[in-house]
Parts: structure tokens; sequence; C-alpha cells
């Protein structure tokens, strides 16, 4: 095995000194490159986890009631036939809706929950414990961005509530809780369905939709159609449709943003190639000195690849170190609204820390790879110049 020689780095790096104003634009240049490039992989691999975590956390079925094909209210009562279903474990009515905050410009999504009954979610299940809906009739528990946004309108003990009838509802604050997924809680608002039924002038005995749970993943389909056949005014939208459609949204945003991106991309890299490959008249002479003194075109290419793995890696290790930092610790402002939109509530969303050891290798093959490339091919085609012919 041979040893690295010592005398094609020290002299890599004297070379790199003498052509610092040149290395040090082509640093910058890449390192910008770098940066973004991670950024946007570090923040679309994030999201991507944070939305099939919270998928996980869905039911396996959502029961809607269509009347002349908009969703209506469902009776509650239809439960106690779906749970005779061969194959459902449990069905639960849910009474929940979206609450629109004139002051911030932002929806809350409320929820009702009876303390007694089943939850069909660990974060509600959790809650419950907490969260007496008898003895807390006029409190509720708000999510980390809610209570952010209350916060910020001076809402920190009570909120009013703008009920259909136009009167104000008075509701507590008691508390802020955090779901297992930041998606999942935080634009939720958790009181007793009685008061989610005044907010929402919702009749007692209807709920806005029926969650069912299925003992067996693969029997979904059958006990999807045996519910289409007692319900057959009924939509019903599975975990699976929900993750496709959750992927499709997601796809969609980052294909727009990756599509605009290749085009900066290449012409990022048009610019690194002409900065590297531009090889001045002082460098062509240096190469036809080296051959002069006996240095063979292997040596060359060597010294220069040498050149080329310093500037790279310096520049991959700090744009990389960079993107972790902006990502993760700055929570990526202005290039996360991208994936997740504008909304006030999402731009408190904190991107969860997903390092995924793919993603840095494909930055690596995309980058220096045609770095070094567009270093060594030049230096190649003045090395096999014949050295009087160079240095004239």
């Amino acid at each position: 095995m041979k040893r690295i020689n010592l005398y094609f780095v020290e002299y890599a790096l004297s070379s790199l000194v003498r052509n610092k104003s040149k290395n040090l634009s082509i640093v910058a240049i890449f390192t910008l490159l770098i940066f973004l490039v991670s950024s946007i992989l570090l923040i679309a691999n994030s999201i991507k986890y944070e939305l099939l975590s919270t998928v996980e956390t869905l039911p396996d079925m959502t029961i809607t009631q269509l009347k002349a094909g908009r969703v209506v209210e469902i009776e509650e009562s239809i439960v106690d036939e779906i749970v005779q279903i061969a194959g459902v474990s449990d069905a639960i009515a849910r009474v929940w809706g979206y609450y629109y905050f004139e002051n911030a410009g932002a929806n809350f999504s409320i929820v009702g929950i009876d303390s007694y009954e089943n939850q069909y979610k660990t974060t509600l299940a959790q809650v419950a414990t907490l969260y007496d809906s008898d003895t807390m009739q006029d409190s509720m528990v708000v999510g980390e961005g809610v209570g952010k946004i209350l916060a910020k309108s001076y809402y920190q003990e009570y909120f009013n509530f703008i009920l259909p009838n136009g009167k104000l509802k008075k509701m507590r604050i008691a508390g802020v809780f955090k779901g297992a997924t930041q998606l999942e809680s935080n634009d939720m608002i958790i009181l007793s369905k009685t008061n989610a039924r005044e907010i929402f002038a919702m009749e007692e005995g209807y709920a806005t939709d029926i969650v069912v749970k299925v003992a067996n993943p693969t029997e979904v389909p059958t006990v999807v159609a045996k519910i289409k056949a007692l319900i057959p005014s009924s939509r019903i939208i599975t975990q699976e449709d929900l993750r496709i459609s959750y992927a499709n949204i997601f796809n969609y945003k980052s294909g727009i943003f990756l599509s605009l991106f290749v085009v900066a991309l290449f012409a990022f890299f048009m610019i690194v190639y002409d900065k590297s490959s531009a090889m001045s008249s002082h460098e062509r002479h240096e190469i036809g000195v080296l051959k002069a003194l006996g240095w063979r075109v292997e040596d060359i290419l060597k010294e220069r690849l040498v050149e080329a793995l310093m500037v790279s890696l310096f520049a991959y290790i700090v744009g990389v170190v960079l993107a972790l930092a902006f990502v993760f610790l700055a929570n990526a402002p202005l290039l996360q609204n991208i994936f997740v939109g504008y909304s006030n509530l999402k731009s408190s969303f904190e991107l969860p820390f997903v390092l995924d050891g793919t993603i840095l290798a494909l930055i690596f093959l995309i980058t220096i790879p045609i770095y070094i490339g567009a270093t060594l091919i030049p230096s190649w085609q003045v090395a096999t110049m014949e050295s009087d012919e160079v240095i004239r």
C-alpha cells in the first residue's frame, strides 16, 4: 500500500496560497452552493419524516356524511352500528373543526373530547388524563403554536371565541400541551365536546365525523365496503389515502422548487467550472516548469488532485455545517416556508432533527466529483503539451 507523498500536500498548500484570490472566490461560491443544496435536502427530509410520523398517529379510517356532495354533520348513533361490524375494534364520534382567529390571521384546529371516552390518538389520551371535561367546563388546553399566537395577542389566561350568533364565549387557558409530532398539535385547541358544539353551533347528538379502528390492517378494504353498504351517502378516507395525499402535496411543492433549483444549480456549476478551469498564464507557466524539472503528467495531476480535494472538502465541510446550523438551530427561515406555507402557526413549526447519511453522501457525490473534474481536465490538457511550448 502506497503512502501519501507529503511533498504533494506541501506543494499544493503553497500553490493555493500563491493563488489565494482565485481560490478564495472558488471556496466562497462552492461553500454557498453546498450550503443551499444541503439546506434544501435537509429541510425536505425533516418535513417528510414529520409527515410520515403524523400519518402514523391518524385513525385507520374516517367516515364523513355527504349531502348533495357536501360534507354535513353525522349522527352519533351510527357509532353503535359500526362497532358491530366484524373487524372493527372501536369507533369514536369526533367533534372538531377550524376556527379563524382574525387578529393573527391563523386557523386553529378545535377538538372536543370527553375525558371518559376512548381516544383515537395517544396525544388526546394523555391530555384526557389531565383534562376533566366535567370539572373544567369553561377551560381549554392549547398546543404550543396556539399558545405562542395567543400570547402575542395578549391572551395568556383566557380567550374569547366569537360564536356564529355573534356572542362571545370566554374560555380559560388551562395549559399548553406538546404532541407526539408538531404537525399534529401545533395548531390544536382541546376542550369539551359541549363547548366545541357551542362554538360550531352543532346540535346535540351530531358529530363532525366518525373515526374507526381496525384490529387487522389487511381487513381495512373489507371494513370500508361494509361501512359503505351501511351508510351509502358516506365518504370513507383511510390512513393510506391520507399518506398518499400528504406525499403528493409534499412532492408537488418540493418538485416545483427543485425544478427551479436545478437551473440555479447549473448556473453555480458553470461559475465554479469557469473559476477553476480558467488557468492563468502563471499557472500554465508553472506546469511547464514542473515538466521541465522532470515531473511526469501523473505527478502534476496528483498535485492538482490534492489541491482540488483540499478546496472541495473544506467547502463541503463548512457548507454542510452551516446548513445544519441554519436548518436545525435557526429553523431555516424563508426556505422552510416553501414547504410548510406562510401561516402564522406554521412559521413557529420547528424542524425535527433528522440526519440521513445517504443525504450527506448524495451532496458529496453531486458536488465534489464535478469540481475535481473541472480542475483536472484543463490541467491534463496543459500537462500533455511539450514543456517548452507551455513555457513560451
